[in-house]
Order: C-alpha cells, then sequence, then structure tokens
C-alpha cells in the first residue's frame, strides 16, 4: 500500500517552527494519521504535511526519537503503521555547551 517510510526534516513555517513530514502512499485517497491523529495532507501518491513542533510534542512522548506513520486505504480498509526518525533532539531539552572539544586521531 505504501512505502514503509516517512521522512522528517524541521522547516520554517512563519514566525515558528514545523515539522514536514512526507512519504509516498499507493492511493492517493488513502488517510494520513500521525501518532494517531488523522491529519490533511498535500499531494496525491508523494504526500506531505507540515505540523507546528508544539503540535508534534503534544502528541508524542517526552524524548521521542520517532513518530508512527499509519497510512488508512478506504478501498482495502488496510493499515500499515511505519516508525519516521525525527531529527536529533527534536524533543528533547536543550543543553547549553561552554566548550565541546574534539579530538582527532
Amino acid at each position: 500500500m505504501a512505502a514503509p517510510e516517512a521522512s522528517t526534516k524541521l522547516v520554517r513555517c512563519g514566525e515558528h517552527s514545523c515539522l514536514k513530514i512526507s512519504g509516498y502512499r499507493d492511493n492517493p485517497a488513502a488517510t494520513i494519521s500521525i501518532n494517531g491523529h488523522e491529519v490533511p495532507v498535500n499531494g496525491g501518491h508523494g504526500w506531505r504535511v507540515r505540523l507546528p513542533v508544539e503540535i508534534v510534542r503534544e502528541w508524542s512522548i517526552p524524548y521521542a526519537r520517532t513518530i508512527e506513520v499509519t497510512l488508512h486505504d478506504p478501498e482495502t480498509q488496510r493499515e500499515t503503521s511505519a516508525e519516521a526518525d525525527l531529527p536529533i533532539g527534536l524533543l528533547g531539552h536543550v543543553t547549553n555547551l561552554a566548550s565541546l572539544v574534539v579530538n582527532i586521531r
């Protein structure tokens, strides 16, 4: 029904940051859910959606490293789910570093 993976990318949307999620679906009528929440998407077979980071935080567990992307095909009543990796540190706390030491061997 769909390629098993979706991709994510942190993007700007106005004054805020958004998570751009994109993927592929065999049936353009298939609905997309992110962490159990159905979302309206743009595109046909190749789809994409932008969600504010605040929404992604609300829908995810603390320190999550992935989100669950589910496709539901209304014609076959099949659901396909896959995990999509989040950008590193997106849902973690920010740590300010006084310095960073890199050793090359």
